[in-house]
């Protein structure tokens, strides 16, 4: 009887945000993963990237048009998770930027294994904070106090082997 190999999909339920101002880091992306985590998300939205394609219609050319790639871009990345009140560094960033001396910062998104080992780390470069959303209160429900920060950067990158 043959043995079975079987791969099973991660959970997306088990990842966290660090952020890191590259000058001041020593060692590889994997030490960083592991050892400057800073906030831990129930909600991560935007890890994309796309293509724009260039459509040239050659004359004489009936049957298709020629694509050519031209540049990348990628959307906003979206976190969310329920506040806090012993930590306010995410708002802080955000609002260092309010009053004119933030500082863009590189980023590192992890998905962890069932081992809460990084399974799969996303870095993002010069983020900026263009969004910090409050909870929505109302004392008629019992639900968790939500708070989301949007994130623009200027490129995604997946690590391979972190």
């Amino acid at each position: 009887m043959a043995s079975v190999f079987r791969i099973d999909p991660l959970g997306v339920f088990n990842f966290y945000l660090t952020l890191i101002d590259t000058s001041d880091v020593i060692g590889t992306l994997f030490t960083v993963a592991l050892n400057y985590k800073v906030a831990a998300f129930s909600e991560c939205a935007g890890l994309d990237a796309t293509v724009e394609v260039f459509e040239f219609k050659e004359g004489g050319v009936n049957d298709h048009v020629h694509k050519f790639p031209t540049r990348a871009s990628h959307g906003n990345i979206t976190l969310k998770h329920g506040a806090i009140y012993l930590f306010d560094d995410l708002w802080s960033w955000h609002y260092d930027f309010v009053q004119g001396r933030g500082k863009r910062k590189d980023g590192i998104i992890a998905l962890l294994d069932e081992a809460r080992r990084p399974a799969k780390v996303w870095k993002f470069t010069k983020g900026l904070p263009m969004k910090w959303v409050g909870p929505a209160m109302n004392a008629m429900q019992s639900n968790i106090a939500i708070e989301s920060l949007e994130i623009a950067h200027e490129g995604l990158v997946l690590e391979v082997g972190a």
